[in-house]
């Protein structure tokens, strides 16, 4: 069997066979039933060429367990959410490794009504359990769980994307959408089949590009986070004329925006546009927010009236954190955006439909909605270094700042706040890198500066 060090501290994601293979799979889906004990359980899988069989084992560890599955097939992280809170299951699991490297794997879980599983909240017991469960009977009792099986479970398709696209036509007024012509690359991911059941239902134009579902990936892993991933859509948005640009990583659980002139938009200024707007709509608040990028988001939520809170940053983190604030909304700067209506989860749909919304409404282009607040917060976006061992170059970066800071804070890594700039240095949940957020109040060169500074120091260590 793979080693278990693909159980991270809000999914499970690893190299395919050595850290996640299909016995593993197996071991998961006993697991996960022996712990819950639900009736049914929806599972789903992206792109990716091992994701058929990952998933094909889990789904019989579940029904091995007494378990029914509801299997989705291909399909976003967020069909699965949306199946786990709309439809009569006791949970959600998701086949997928997102934008990791193509010899990835892994999975998201969920609990009934797409309640988050985190390390906080059963994914350590699973990965205890899922060490002991042999393939010929589950242990008569872990930690106090009973894993009595009475018989076998069913395995039944659920086509559940007409209802899905059905809600999502709920967060904007579509009848009122200007007839933009909107560029969208899925990166050869999921989304592509979302955006053609999408298309006669909306007065858009789509130009397509990376289109087709391919495992193979070949125009390269999608994650349009990372800026030499960003020139097919640019381009395309340039050669087409378009008015904005959308791009999805391979789950499509993130979207990533570009306005009409091609330039791409930080998710941390998309974050701030979307909680002001949905204030307006929900005066008082809470917006829940990750702590690499914080000031724009800051001070529009409170001058919109709302309630700022921040969380850790990881999707399991934030949703257990809306729930519990009953937050409207949610966003972190990585373009994860959550909503309250959508079981607190993330959507990668939701998002973009409410920039056209936005947009349709005002008149204006994107670049207009939110050149404004980049001028008043500029930021560097989110750097990465990899370092096998993150805590030295941390301490030295704390050593050398720390004397001089207003305030500190530990949320997630290390934030240290100035007079007028901050920045946030964390290490990777999921790999061996550390992620840093430079933000400045109007001054670019300084926030370059410090960005230049800090890298260095990152670097000596």
């Amino acid at each position: 069997m793979a080693s278990d060090s693909c159980f991270k501290a809000y999914d499970i994601r690893g190299r395919v066979p050595e850290e996640l293979d299909e016995e593993l799979s197996y071991r998961i889906g006993r697991a996960y039933a022996s712990l819950f004990r639900p009736s049914a359980v929806a599972i789903g899988h992206d792109i990716r060429l091992s994701s058929p069989g990952l998933s094909e084992a889990l789904g019989r560890g579940l029904v091995d367990s007494g378990v029914d599955v509801s299997d989705i097939g291909l399909c976003g992280t967020e069909e699965v959410y949306f199946s786990a809170f709309s439809q009569p299951v006791g949970g959600g699991i998701m086949i997928t490794a997102s934008h990791n490297p193509i010899d990835y794997n892994g999975m998201k879980l969920v609990r009934d009504g797409a309640r988050p599983v985190s390390g906080d909240s059963g994914l350590h017991e699973i990965r205890a359990l899922a060490c002991r469960i042999n393939e010929s009977a589950v242990p008569s009792s872990f930690a106090g769980i009973s894993a009595e099986v009475k018989g076998k479970g069913r395995v039944s398709s659920l086509d559940i994307r007409p209802q899905y696209i059905s809600h999502l036509l709920k967060y904007a007024d579509t009848g009122k959408f200007r007839r933009y012509k909107v560029v969208v690359n899925a990166g050869n991911g999921c989304a592509g089949p979302v955006i053609d059941a999408l298309e006669d239902l909306l007065p858009v134009e789509f130009v397509k590009v990376n289109h087709e579902p391919d495992g193979s990936f070949p125009n390269g892993i999608p994650n349009p986070l990372l800026p030499e991933n960003r020139a097919a859509t640019r381009d395309a948005v340039i050669s087409s004329g378009a008015d904005i640009g959308i791009a999805w990583d391979g789950d499509f659980d993130r979207c990533f925006m570009f306005d009409e002139t091609g330039a791409f938009i930080e998710g941390y200024y998309i974050v701030g546009l979307l909680a002001a707007s949905i204030l307006q709509d929900n005066p008082g608040a809470k917006i829940i927010h990750d702590p690499r990028l914080t000031w724009n988001t800051i001070d529009l939520v409170t001058k919109a009236g709302g309630v700022p809170v921040q969380s850790k940053t990881g999707h399991a983190f934030i949703k257990e954190r809306m729930r519990s604030e009953n937050a409207v909304y949610g966003g972190e700067m990585s373009a994860h955006h959550y909503f309250r209506d959508f079981a607190y989860c993330d959507s990668g749909m939701i998002p973009w439909l409410k920039v056209l919304d936005l947009m349709s409404r005002s008149g204006r282009p994107l670049s207009e909605l939110v050149n404004e607040r980049i001028s008043l917060f500029p930021s560097s976006g989110e750097i990465n270094r990899r370092l096998e061992s993150a805590g030295p170059a941390i301490e030295k970066v704390l050593g050398h700042y720390r004397s001089a800071a207003i305030h500190e804070d530990y949320t997630d890594g290390l934030s240290l706040e100035f007079e007028n700039w901050r920045f946030n240095l964390r290490s990777s949940n999921t790999e061996p890198v550390v992620r840093l957020n430079v933000e400045s109040r109007g001054d670019r060169a300084l926030m370059e500066d410090k960005t230049t500074e800090l890298l260095s120091l990152i670097e000596s260590a």
